[in-house]
């Protein structure tokens, strides 16, 4: 909801702090750049339950003070620090979120992935519903120019939605003027929607005797014992816990903790190798998913389509919706197929589809139906990869840490670089691009199914775990309080 919520409601923004197009833009970068940050730096919160329940309270409050706080900001650079610390927050919890999860249900972990996924994508589909009834109707900074500047509006707001800034250096619009914007109320409406979220993790911490001044006062909600049963496999039920405890210990931390020499020290070079393929896969893929969202409007309403503006905007929606659709429909569909078989049949999807997309690039219906199709081959793609990625390292490794690293930085580098192409080699190129995004996602993955058959085997394990060895302490804290 909140990551989704500030493309449409930006222009309004930009009237609240009197800036310029330009300017209000790097409101988007601050927030991105800081999301990314905090996905890097979440996995310093995984030692304990009790670390992670923490840092997720501690987050989703700052994110309900944030959106009350952002209607009282009328300077820009104010603005862009406040979303900044909003970024660093909803990049934490993207991470811990994540990490969590694979820790606690590890091999069962794929379908509790694809339906935290699916509420990834519902939210970002309500947002604009949210904010859109306190969206102004003409500029928001009453002038002289008024007149003019509002027959550009309905279309610089098209190119904004759902959270990506498109070209908007050649457009002029009012600085100064009358400032009427309603925004406020959907911001302070925001910060309501989410506060249940904080009040339901701090129920959680108390129930589980993790505030200080009431540990006496609760019964925990499931004891360590009781969930290391309820998520153990039931073919890992008879081995001894010495055996299972290394399949945890070592691994979640944050990035900078994986860059560390100790934890290189006698591993393969197949442990790096399935880290970076699986990083790149999502690079590519989470990249597709923001350059798409990005520039579909400005694509369709360019020649050869010229498609209407009111019609060209249902694209970026249609694709959210089927990324949202596509995500509900992984959730039973995973509890049945292989986590490595539905990425494969994700990236052969995006590679055909950006195809068949190049072959009917005169087709307005096509590129309706393309749109669609592509959002539901992405929808899945990165918790799916997420959950291989993990089965291959036997949850020893940083692949959460460093899959939402590598998804993160896609999806800012591959917009930008899309964006500069667009504007030097003309509309045509997005496709184009997308079809070479596509098929090193593919190769990435050959590579990656390449390295998981080179990749020891899990009975390798068995060894470390024998009768002569002591048992190997668990340092993750997977059920500590």
């Amino acid at each position: 909801l909140c990551i989704a919520f500030l493309g449409p409601t930006l222009l309004d923004l930009r009237c609240q702090t009197q800036s310029s197009l330009s300017q209000i833009t790097w409101v988007f970068f601050s927030q991105q750049f800081c999301l990314l940050l905090g996905s890097c730096l979440g996995g310093v919160f995984k030692r304990t339950l009790a670390q992670s329940l923490f840092a997720l309270f501690a987050s989703s409050l700052a994110i309900s003070l944030v959106f009350a706080i952002i209607p009282l900001c009328h300077n820009v650079v104010v603005l862009a620090v406040v979303m900044a610390v909003a970024g660093l927050a909803m990049g934490c919890i993207d991470t811990i979120s994540n990490m969590q999860l694979v820790k606690i249900y590890q091999k069962d972990s794929a379908i509790f992935l694809q339906a935290l996924h699916f509420f990834v994508g519902f939210g970002a589909l309500l947002s604009p519903l949210i904010a859109d009834p306190f969206l102004s109707d003409t500029n928001c900074i009453l002038s002289n120019s008024t007149a003019n500047a509002s027959s550009n509006l309905p279309h610089i707001r098209k190119s904004l939605v759902p959270h990506h800034p498109g070209n908007l250096s050649h457009y002029d619009l009012p600085m100064k003027g009358m400032v009427v914007t309603r925004v406020s109320y959907a911001f302070w409406i925001m910060a309501l929607i989410n506060l249940p979220v904080p009040i339901a993790v701090f129920f959680l911490l108390y129930k589980e005797r993790m505030v200080p001044c009431f540990n006496s006062s609760s019964h925990p909600l499931l004891s360590a014992d009781e969930l290391a049963m309820e998520t153990r496999p039931a073919e890992k039920d008879d081995l001894p816990t010495a055996v299972q405890r290394p399949h945890a210990a070592g691994g979640h931390d944050d990035l900078f903790s994986c860059c560390q020499s100790k934890n290189f020290r006698g591993a393969s070079y197949t442990y790096f190798a399935v880290h970076i393929t699986g990083a790149l896969v999502l690079f590519m893929t989470d990249g597709i998913v923001g350059e798409y969202s990005g520039f579909i409007y400005s694509y369709a309403v360019e020649e050869p389509l010229s498609v209407v503006h009111k019609v060209a905007g249902y694209l970026p929606s249609l694709f959210w919706g089927f990324i949202t659709l596509g995500r509900l429909i992984s959730i039973p569909v995973s509890y049945r197929m292989k986590p490595a078989t539905m990425v494969f049949i994700n990236v052969v999807g995006v590679l055909i589809t950006f195809l068949l997309l190049l072959i009917f690039s005169y087709s307005v219906v096509f590129l309706f139906v393309g749109t669609a199709s592509l959002g539901l081959f992405l929808s899945s793609t990165f918790p799916s990869m997420l959950a291989y990625t993990e089965d291959i390292l036997q949850y020893k490794g940083c692949a959460t840490t460093v899959l939402v690293t590598g998804a993160g930085i896609g999806e800012m580098v591959l917009q930008l670089l899309v964006g500069s192409i667009i504007h030097d080699q003309g509309s045509y190129s997005f496709l184009v691009c997308g079809m070479i995004f596509g098929g090193l996602a593919f190769t990435f993955y050959a590579f990656l199914l390449f390295f998981h058959r080179m990749y020891p085997k899990p009975s390798s394990d068995l060894d470390d775990a024998s009768p002569d060895k002591p048992a190997v302490m668990d340092d993750t804290g997977q059920y500590q309080r």
